[in-house]
């Protein structure tokens, strides 16, 4: 393996690089979340900076990294004394692609089977132990991952209850997550978990484009060279951390400064205790960084830059970040309480740092409230621009039958994880223990078994066929014609979709929106994981026109068709929101019989669909109902999508 990009090396992401080097000298803080577009040395910067961590000394041939100084119950414990072994500390990364055994162990199956004893095979918490846990593209990562190896990073250990084992170890590490928001986004309560939050993006200046380019140029050309050129910067940031580190203890934490964090996070309205612990660790971290022995507003206000970012995030589809003048004035309000007088200190508090690391406030992750809110057309001309409506929570749309697609929360799926149905010899995913042990009992007396292990054949191996939830590619497709706009139904609609949209993010789908007016349909988003930017482009919709409604549903045909060829294993469900008025002229001279001509070949390509019929008033013509028959799917009322009012879940099409 080549030398790897010097830490010192990179051109600019001062806050990035400050983030990870806080975490470094105090691991307590909970990790750094690395939010960017793609390119822009995210995974660099990450992979260097285990470079710069201290050597540790371990016990030897323990597989769980221990330290010799420090009495620590262990599963290959206790420790015999003798000469510590040192080494480098790790770099470990989790793939997008791992399982639960492989993150937090499993039992042993060849010493189990062969043996007759259980044993446990540590995963990658324990490989990460005392280093560096690396989870690139965390965002895709599913979403009871996150949550395990979130916990283990709060609370510094990990703990095993399956098949029999009962486990727990020290799983100390630094946790850095990347991620392209652009790929979609973390839940609210799981972006909380992390400690701080950096984005990254690709500098604008000339200059230092120019710079990153000559670097990584001669880097390319000279891995060890280059690295060697920036040794010295680097081991003097290695010993500047592991100084952090030593005065790390002796930091006092003024009670003055305790107030301006808490005065700071409840002018941002943050939900728990969680940010201002994490404020205070990252305050105290830094006054260490810096060589200082008492924490100061300097500190306080680099720690609130980088803790708070995501945890104003109060609903899926707002932007992190912290407004200058928000920060500016949170920081005027946690002044004046610092300026307080000092109350009698408690005997029974913290003391110095007073934030012990890997400590946690103990609560569960908050699921923010998501607040109403609306989406209104704008144009000129013609172009209406409707009231705001407020969204809702919806019920369950979903794709009939069992499919094998992405990992979600939507329809049922034959996955990786979740409930075992049953064992099966040609298809399923890990182990299954008691078929196997089932299928191989009869057979030992003839096979001449003597000891306490079984003896096993290859036709006794047993598979597990898991039942979970999977995301699917939800595409909109949204009449935003004047027909609907004269009725002023457009309003509700947005409001509908957006809220649409909200259960679409929780459930990890994949989305896409077309919409139809005027002469001809337009692919106004085409499928992504970025569910916000559909919100976004949805904030925008014109309204106004005749209702091509078949070029609409032609539209989505082609949209789908290339999809299944992108992504095959990802099933689709189309949401059309329409009142099945059809009146833009198609080829056969006849508008709505050239709708249901096209909904009639989108049922022939199985598509699985819900017509959300939008028309109003006493009077009603049906023609969302006709166009639902012709496309094989279920139709519902607009006021029919919200769970509160309706219960039960909807099949989205014919049963599979």
């Amino acid at each position: 393996m080549g030398a790897r990009f010097p830490f010192s090396a990179v051109v600019g992401h001062d806050d990035l690089r400050l983030a990870l080097l806080l975490n470094a000298v105090h691991p307590g803080i909970g990790g750094v979340l690395v939010r960017g577009e793609k390119g822009t040395a995210k995974s660099t910067v990450v992979r260097a900076l285990a470079a710069l961590l201290p050597e540790l000394d371990v016990v030897p041939g323990c597989r769980f990294a221990c330290d010799p100084a420090v009495e620590i119950e262990c599963p290959d414990g206790p420790h015999n004394a003798g000469v510590p072994e040192r080494r480098p500390a790790r770099l470990v990364e989790l793939p997008v692609g791992a399982t639960e055994d492989r993150l937090i162990g499993s039992l042993d199956l060849e010493r189990a089977l062969t043996e007759g004893v259980r044993a446990y095979q540590p995963g990658l918490l324990a490989a990460a132990h005392r280093g560096v846990l690396y989870v690139d593209e965390v965002n895709l990562l599913h979403d009871h991952l996150v949550d395990l190896l979130l916990d283990a990073a709060a609370m510094g250990r990990a703990h095993v209850e399956r098949e029999g084992v009962s486990v727990s170890h020290a799983a100390s590490f630094l946790l850095v997550g990347t991620m392209n928001p652009e790929e979609g986004e973390l839940r609210p309560q799981l972006l909380d978990r992390f400690g701080l939050t950096v984005s990254v993006k690709a500098a604008r200046d000339v200059a230092t484009r120019t710079e990153v380019i000559r670097r990584r140029l001669a880097y390319e050309a000279d891995p060890a060279g280059f690295a060697a050129r920036w040794a010295e910067q680097d081991a003097e940031l290695a010993a500047r951390i592991v100084a952090a580190r030593d005065r790390l203890p002796g930091v006092v934490l003024p009670d003055a400064e305790l107030r301006r964090i808490a005065a700071v996070c409840a002018a941002f309205e943050v939900d728990g205790m969680r940010a201002d612990l994490v404020v205070a660790r990252t305050a105290v971290a830094h006054a260490a960084w810096r060589g200082a022995d008492e924490v100061e507003e300097a500190d306080v206000e680099a720690a609130v830059r980088l803790a708070l970012p995501h945890r104003k995030r109060r609903d899926p589809f707002d932007e992190p970040g912290l407004e200058e003048q928000q920060l500016e004035d949170a920081m005027k309000q946690g002044a004046e309480h610092a300026a307080e007088p000092e109350p009698e200190p408690d005997p029974d508090g913290p003391d110095g740092g007073g934030l012990p690391e890997g400590a946690d406030d103990g609560l569960p992750p908050e699921s923010p409230e998501s607040p109403e809110r609306s989406t209104a057309g704008q144009g000129t001309g013609s172009e209406r621009t409707h009231a705001p409506a407020p969204s809702f929570r919806t019920r369950l749309l979903q794709v009939p039958g069992v499919g094998e697609g992405a990992p979600g929360k939507r329809s049922r799926a034959r996955a990786r994880t979740g409930r075992v149905v049953r064992s099966s010899t040609v298809d399923g995913s890990g182990l299954h223990l008691v078929g196997t042990l089932g299928a191989a009992a009869p057979h030992q007396s003839v096979r001449g078994r003597s000891g306490p292990g079984l003896v096993l054949r290859g036709t006794d191996l047993r598979l597990s066929v898991r039942e979970g939830k999977e995301s699917n590619l939800v595409l909109f497709v949204v009449d935003a014609s004047g027909s609907m706009a004269a009725r002023q139904r457009m309003s509700a609609v947005s409001g509908a979709v957006i809220s649409l949209l909200r259960d679409a993010y929780q459930r990890r789908d994949k989305v896409g929106v077309i919409t139809f007016r005027g002469g001809s349909a337009e692919t106004a988003l085409p499928p992504t994981n970025s569910v916000d930017a559909a919100a976004a482009r949805l904030r925008q919709l014109r309204t106004g026109g005749r209702t091509p409604l078949a070029d609409g549903l032609l539209r989505a045909r082609k949209v789908l068709q290339t999809e299944r060829v992108r992504d095959p294993r990802r099933r689709p469900l189309l949401v059309l929101l329409t009142d099945g008025r059809a009146t833009a002229t198609g080829t056969g001279g006849d508008p709505m019989r050239d709708a249901l001509r096209a909904a009639g070949l989108l049922a022939a390509d199985d598509v699985a669909a819900v017509v959300v019929d939008c028309e109003s008033g006493h009077l009603r013509l049906g023609l969302a109902g006709r166009v639902a028959e012709a496309l094989d799917a279920v139709c519902l009322r607009l006021e029919e999508l919200s769970a509160d009012q309706v219960a039960g879940v909807v099949r989205a099409a014919r049963a599979a």
